[in-house]
């Protein structure tokens, strides 16, 4: 049950909607389109980033979006956007490294830590905490992903402090009390076991790791029922004195609340904690690996496929290609798949948006055999051939329109502004996204399909006598 994988899966599969007709993929030699030339800079300067940029020679020009600042509070970065229309304060609380800070043996260890807190602190015992929690009407959730560990705050403006106060004293003073973190563990324990239960949460646990094989991405930030049950409260105690540091932490807020205010909750709270000497990098890549398969053989009315390649860095130029390209397979195969021939009700070609980024091909069929030839001959489509211009202007349109929705709420922009922060290098890169889109060409998906569509790594739950394990690794 990967929050992250299931989020990203959700928000992608849209690109279904995204049916081109096989006329909009044509004969090499399209003419290209123009890049779209950036736009003047703003006159008004902003501070540069602390977190070392991640764009190697590349100067990123100031942007226009004027409500957004940056700046540190006692060593941790802060981003804050300033938002008006709303009543609503996100706050949400980067604790980076992900699974890079994990081992075998602590897989979930940072995910427990962080939900035990809620279980009482030295300030707000455990029953006091949800009382309080509840007259505030606010919300702060743990978020565990590959790349860093979300706490996210969601509250009034008005409520924006005493929710503070809880979250502050979460990280700060966690009672861990020895029943709750039990109690903690069997629910931990019983959540990752059930994951067997549901094909689709099976299906992502075993596609991610053999994509990942031998590289922190293949650790599970939530973790596993072996690691949770050896990981003790002394362990947990020992890994909040070593990790929960400034040096790991990035603050974005967005809301109605002023620098003032946001510096002074920083700096009489989490501006206490040890500095630590962790530094933020993307990722390493991992090693170049040939097309693989994992097979659970389940009793099921259809079967469920799912195959990764890895992509490029978040940081590089192929990014938003390869995001393109995932999209125009999606809707090539829905239409071939599901319109065409009616093999499947759920096909598509997922991006996973990580520093290290995969493309995929997903579906649920009675005819994975059939329908994995059909995948085949797309996927060739794609690197030999391009997409029209008009084809391509109205896939990034209707694009645009997703992302813009996707980043209606003042989380989804913190969100936001953090990947371009953390990525790219500068939070200023969160507005370019359109700019980034529209200046892909037919021919960089073209390129982008034939540099990373290969190697595909598979992982199929269902009867194996329905499916060949050579068709698995044409691709």
């Amino acid at each position: 049950m990967r929050h992250l994988l299931r989020s990203v899966r959700r928000s992608l599969r849209l690109s279904a909607v995204f049916v081109l007709a096989p006329t909009m993929l044509i004969a090499q030699g399209a003419v290209r389109r123009p890049a779209v030339p950036p736009p003047a800079p703003a006159p008004a300067p902003v501070a540069a980033p602390a977190v070392a940029p991640a764009v190697a020679g590349k100067t990123l020009a100031p942007s226009a979006d004027t409500l957004t600042s940056r700046f540190d509070v006692m060593g941790i970065p802060v981003i804050l956007r300033q938002v008006t229309a709303n009543n609503v304060v996100a706050a949400n609380l980067y604790l980076l490294g992900g699974v890079r800070q994990l081992t075998l043996a602590t897989e979930g260890i940072e995910n427990f830590l962080l939900e035990a807190s809620e279980r009482g602190t030295a300030k707000y015992p455990r029953d006091v905490l949800r009382n309080k929690m509840a007259l505030l009407g606010s919300v702060i959730g743990v978020s565990p992903g590959m790349d860093w560990t979300t706490v996210g705050l969601r509250s009034t403006v008005r409520n924006f402090d005493s929710t503070w106060a809880i979250l502050a004293d979460r990280l700060l003073a966690p009672t861990l009390d020895g029943a709750e973190v039990e109690l903690l563990r069997e629910q931990f324990i019983t959540g990752v076991s059930q994951r067997k239960d549901s094909p689709d949460a099976l299906l992502d646990f075993l596609a991610d790791s053999i994509a990942f094989a031998d590289h922190p991405y293949a650790l599970d930030p939530i973790g596993t029922a072996a690691s949770l049950k050896s990981l003790t409260i002394a362990d947990l105690k020992k890994y909040r004195a070593e990790q929960l540091v400034t040096s790991r932490m990035m603050l974005v807020v967005v809301g109605n609340v002023s620098r003032t205010r946001v510096e002074k909750l920083v700096r009489e709270t989490l501006g206490r904690l040890p500095r630590g000497s962790y530094v933020w990098s993307l990722p390493t890549a991992p090693a170049e690996a040939k097309g693989a398969s994992v097979v659970s053989t389940k009793a099921l009315p259809t079967n469920y496929l799912q195959g990764y390649f890895h992509g490029p860095a978040a940081n590089s130029k192929d990014y938003a290609a390869l995001r393109l390209a995932c999209a125009v397979l999606s809707g090539r195969l829905f239409f071939e798949v599901r319109s065409k021939r009616n093999l499947s009700y759920s096909v598509n070609a997922p991006f996973v948006e990580r520093a290290l980024s995969m493309g995929g091909l997903y579906v649920t069929t009675t005819s994975p055999d059939e329908v994995l030839n059909i995948m085949i001959d797309q996927v060739k489509a794609m690197k030999e051939g391009e997409i029209t211009e008009d084809g391509l202007e109205r896939l990034v349109q209707q694009f645009i329109v997703t992302y813009f929705l996707d980043n209606e709420t003042n989380a989804d922009q913190a969100n936001m502004l953090a990947r371009a922060e953390l990525y790219q290098g500068d939070y200023r890169a969160a507005a370019r996204f359109v700019e980034d889109l529209r200046a892909v060409t037919p021919a960089d998906i073209r390129n982008a399909s034939r540099t990373y569509m290969k190697n595909i790594r598979w992982a199929y739950v269902g009867d194996p006598a329905r499916v060949t394990p050579a068709r698995l690794l044409r691709f």
